[in-house]
């Protein structure tokens, strides 16, 4: 109780503190305009591969949804699905693993292509066989999608046996996925991060200052690979406390913080191309939020070992300095006023993209800083843990977060490459509010009354009670995921119009002409 209070006034006192330090230093024209629209890029041929990248994220996303709705629908028919077995053949546990595992693979995917789209535009260099090695590399990762996919399914119904630990699914959120399909995949992000060396060379050598953004971008990209490889760090026979440390690096440091900076450096380093932003003003936004981000989330990182057998002063450590992962998301409040008029400036041009990225912003605030913050004080934490209520914080946080993020960064790069009679914003526009409505729906009607009614029941009688089949099972229970369905519908229609949007531009981009170092090549 005494460190809840605590984390409380240290996250007042810092909102206080980097606010002052925030607005005095934000300069009255760092917003810039842009007066002319920017005419349509000629793609290069690794441009035009990365498009591909998207069409299967767009794939495993639609997949994602269909996971979601079976394993929401095991909380009120718990053997089978509208009298199908399908328990037999799609246990709870392998639609679960599915469900999470897809939105990070979707989610990463996006992101890794939009650097190596970007990559290439930042460095103004296409590397010899580039496209080539962009698909391989998409080849790669497919290859482990699938057969970490169809590797956890078989460890769950017991086919592996005790290879399930190195082929199947090691047993931990976040990292399902076996060990040798874990190592294929940091594999294939140190290819993509060599790849986005390559192309964006020439820029470093010109940045005159290793601190610049060039360099960061570069730095931002080498964490993500690095920092995955955390969950390396055990075994199948490492002691759970200890195993679940490292798990939770990659949860939290590798999720939630350094593919969090990667997005910020990747967005301030786009706006400052485009003319949006001075890159001064995209320089400081960048060190400030990167410095916030990784000094509150590195040590942030020990509110998830309550339950671990820590000593007092690591969960009192992790219980403060989790509390200031609010303060980023508070600034990025006013980035969003700055993105309002971004959108103004752009003219219509960069308008859907934008409008993603600021979605991401309002979902920042509410999802992982207020829905986040409420579960994480050790006081609420000690009766919330395993209940409802964190998927409140995970969907809000994981889609409305880094889900538009990786729309938005796929939107920028589509923007620039598609032609406008492809550019369907009729499309754009009912899948942004389909998506963002029924995320909203989802929460309201279903996840915050079913959470919030089980968090009562763990107070009043202890979290056993609220983890029993009484509560489970319980009428409010039951309905609470009925009252979700129109919610659901609303976004599963939202991503169909942004699969269609996508399958519609990327035989556009390839049937238009392709810059070459030499001119102009047709397709």
């Amino acid at each position: 109780m005494i460190w809840s209070i605590v984390s409380v006034i240290v996250l007042i006192a810092a909102i206080a503190l980097f606010l002052t330090l925030y607005l005095t230093q934000t300069e009255a024209d760092e917003v810039l305009t842009v007066t002319q629209r920017p005419a349509i890029r000629l793609a290069t041929p690794s441009q035009k591969v990365t498009s591909l990248f998207f069409g299967v994220a767009m794939a495993l996303f639609l997949v994602q949804i269909i996971m979601g709705m079976v394993t929401a629908h095991y909380a009120v028919e718990g053997d089978g699905f509208y009298g199908i077995p399908l328990q037999k053949y799609l246990p709870y546990a392998a639609s679960r693993t599915w469900h999470l595992q897809l939105a990070i693979f979707w989610i990463a995917t996006c992101w890794l292509a939009a650097g190596l789209y970007f990559a290439p535009r930042f460095g103004q260099h296409e590397p010899k066989r580039q496209a080539w090695g962009n698909a391989g590399l998409l080849a790669a990762l497919t290859l482990v999608v699938v057969g970490s996919l169809a590797g956890s399914w078989s460890g769950i119904q017991g086919i592996l046996g005790k290879y399930s630990f190195w082929w199947g699914h090691q047993g931990y959120e976040y990292v399902e996925l076996g060990r040798v399909w874990q190592l294929l995949l940091i594999g294939g992000m140190l290819f993509w991060l060599w790849l986005m060396y390559r192309a964006l060379k020439p820029a470093l050598k010109h940045d005159a200052d290793r601190t610049g953004l060039n360099h960061f971008f570069l730095y931002s990209a080498i964490t993500i690979p690095l920092f995955y490889s955390a969950g390396l760090m055990y075994t199948n026979h490492t002691p759970l406390s200890v195993a679940e440390y490292w798990r939770w690096w990659v949860v939290h440091l590798w999720v939630e913080g350094f593919f969090e900076v990667f997005a910020t450096v990747t967005i301030a380093y786009l706006c400052s191309e485009l003319g949006f932003l001075k890159k001064s003003s995209a320089l400081r936004a960048t060190y400030l939020t990167t410095i916030l981000y990784l000094g509150s989330g590195v040590i942030g990182t020990l509110h998830h070992l309550y339950f671990a057998g820590t000593p007092v002063f690591i969960a009192a450590m992790g219980a403060v300095a989790s509390a200031l992962e609010v303060v980023p998301l508070t600034l990025i409040g006013f980035e969003v006023v700055k993105t309002v008029r971004l959108s103004q400036e752009a003219e219509g041009f960069y308008r859907w993209p934008l409008k993603f990225f600021l979605a991401t912003c309002f979902w920042n605030l509410v999802g992982a800083g207020v829905f986040g913050f409420l579960i994480n004080p050790p006081i609420f934490l000690y009766y919330s843990q395993g209940l409802n209520t964190t998927p409140i914080h995970a969907h809000s946080a994981l889609f409305g977060v880094y889900g538009s993020l990786a729309l938005a960064l796929m939107l920028f790069a589509l923007r620039e490459i598609v032609p406008d009679q492809a550019w369907n914003e009729k499309l754009l526009s009912f899948s942004f509010w389909s998506l963002n409505g029924g995320l909203v729906a989802m929460l309201v009607t279903g996840l915050i009354p079913n959470g919030f009614y089980q968090l009562v029941q763990s107070v009043n009688h202890g979290t056993w009670y609220a983890r029993s089949a009484e509560v489970i099972g319980s009428p409010w229970m039951q309905w609470t995921v009925w009252l979700r369905i129109p919610g659901d519908i609303l976004f599963s229609f939202g991503a169909l119009a942004m699969v269609a949007f996508v399958l519609r531009v990327i035989p556009a981009v390839f049937l238009n002409p392709t810059q070459t170092p030499k001119g102009v090549q047709h397709s």
